[in-house]
This record gives structure tokens, sequence and C-alpha cells, in this order.
């Protein structure tokens, strides 16, 4: 099942007071970046961030859930209407995330 685009808006809504917020749609799913570098996506209208010592640290108990067959496991954040927490999550996660690959 692909994921809406109004879930997405509202995801990025939510997200709106970081700078660099950018998503790239892929197969019916979007990808989630934050300054370049890849955050979580949205995945059959689920939030899913990367596994990192901050993510599951800000994230204690939440589900480990692959988005698709074959991909290593993310972490699935289930109170996306708390900003604030979003925020501090995603500014926690950025230094943990790797750089871009150069194409």
């Amino acid at each position: 099942m692909a994921s809406s685009r109004e879930y997405l808006d509202f995801v990025l809504d939510q997200l709106s007071s970081l700078d660099g917020i950018s998503h790239k749609k892929m197969m019916g799913e979007f990808i989630i970046y934050l300054r370049g570098k890849i955050v979580g996506g949205i995945y059959d209208d689920r939030f899913l961030v990367k596994r990192t010592f901050s993510s599951e640290r800000l994230l204690p108990g939440a589900q480990f859930i692959s988005p698709y067959p074959g991909a290593k496991e993310m972490l699935l954040v289930e109170d996306i209407d708390d900003r604030e927490k979003l925020n501090a999550l995603f500014n926690a996660m950025y230094d943990e995330l790797p750089e871009p690959k150069k194409r």
C-alpha cells in the first residue's frame, strides 16, 4: 500500500520549524531528509526513523519495523503530534547519521 500525500503533508507540517527538511517520493513511499541526510521515511502511512543511539534513547519502547522486505529495521514514531519531541529527535539524530553518498 502506498503512503498518502495527506499523511506526508501532516508529517512535514510537524517538522516545519526545522531548517533543511525535504522529501523525495520513491516507489509510492516518501524518504525524509534533514539537511541532505536521510533521517527516515513514510512507509504505508507509518513514520519510521533510522536506528541511531539517539533515536533508540528518545523513543524508548518503540517498535522495530522493516519498511519493506530485506530492509534494515527502523523505529516507528507513534507520537507524531508532539512537534517539540520530533524536532528534538531529528536534531539529536543528525550528527549520528551518515553523510550523503557522493554521486
